[in-house]
């Protein structure tokens, strides 16, 4: 389905889950967040529903995310419900990495396509720092098990932030060299709990190509700009919210883990999916569509929504 700008939506994020098992400094509070009751948050069937109707409307592929996805109970039966569903060509999930060790064949047998793994640092004292209780090992473990299990062209989600990581490029980069990943720099974004940090701590993407001129462009995967170390084996990606305005480019939806439809991660507006069913709710994915914003407000007003990232989808 094309919405009012031209842009053809046909990805949706599906969080299955507000919780997480981290309580990353830039996403959570340190305390958590407040447990919904079992009845706030979408049933396995809702889940698929959503998923269909979706589907209907033209979505070809449907990314599961939290808070951490594979903290929610009945993970995989979601995962094998979607991936039955005709017409979806891809179904993927974000993941902290934590629990892949266990879940990772259980996933792939489960009809998973892809994994990306949250992952940003390499320095087990400052993984616990920035995750405030997660252990690096445990993610490196599930990276392997990932592999394993036939995951392929594993892509490794890194949050950018000026003074705490900044210095680990290098590192970063060198995975590429040694293994057939992508690693995706991202922009911190002004939102939740870290949209007082000071100013230093945002860094746009332009950073990592001043300081490793040897990057060369391969190719624009989405919102991703790409590229490659000279004989690298994965690539490198940039992500730049911030810096790099790339709504024109956006072709995703939301749905957060309570049944709330959003055009935007960073939008107030909000349509309720739950209680609607058919041609009801296929109507209510469509207006959704036609609602998304021509591009976010994060330079001028910053985030618009009252949502940190574990509660929409991250």
């Amino acid at each position: 389905m094309t919405d009012n700008y031209g842009r053809t939506i046909d990805y949706l994020r599906l969080s299955v889950t507000d919780l997480c098992n981290y309580r990353c400094r830039y996403c959570m509070p340190e305390e958590g967040v407040c447990k919904q009751s079992h009845n706030a948050i979408l049933r396995v069937e809702e889940c698929e529903e959503i998923a269909r109707a979706a589907v209907a409307c033209g979505v070809k592929k449907i990314r599961l995310t939290g808070g951490e996805p594979l903290v929610r109970q009945g993970i995989l039966e979601i995962c094998r419900r979607l991936r039955a569903i005709d017409g979806l060509e891809e179904l993927c999930l974000t993941t902290n990495g934590s629990l892949l060790r266990e879940l990772a064949k259980p996933l792939r047998d489960a009809g998973v396509d892809r994994l990306n793994i949250s992952v940003d640092t390499l320095r087990p004292d400052r993984f616990t720092q920035i995750t405030r209780r997660g252990v690096l090992a445990d993610v490196l473990a599930g990276i392997r098990a990932a592999e394993e299990a036939g995951f392929q062209n594993l892509k490794l989600d890194t949050v950018l932030i000026g003074g705490f990581n900044d210095d680990e490029i290098g590192d970063f980069l060198a995975l590429t060299v040694e293994h057939p990943w992508e690693v995706r720099l991202i922009e911190l974004m002004p939102m939740g709990p870290c949209a007082e940090w000071e100013e230093g701590c945002f860094l746009p993407g332009t950073v990592v190509l001043e300081r490793y001129p040897a990057l060369k462009a391969v190719d624009t995967q989405g919102v991703t700009r790409r590229y490659r170390l000279p004989g690298a084996q994965g690539t490198v990606g940039l992500i730049s919210p911030v810096s790099h305005n790339f709504c024109g480019d956006c072709r995703r939806i939301r749905v957060t883990a309570d049944g709330k439809l959003k055009g935007c991660l960073h939008a107030r507006e909000e349509i309720s999916l739950r209680g609607l069913h058919g041609a009801a709710l296929e109507e209510a994915i469509r207006r959704g569509i036609l609602q998304k914003p021509r591009q976010h407000r994060l330079k001028e007003d910053g985030s618009e929504t009252h949502r940190t990232m574990n509660q929409i989808g991250g």
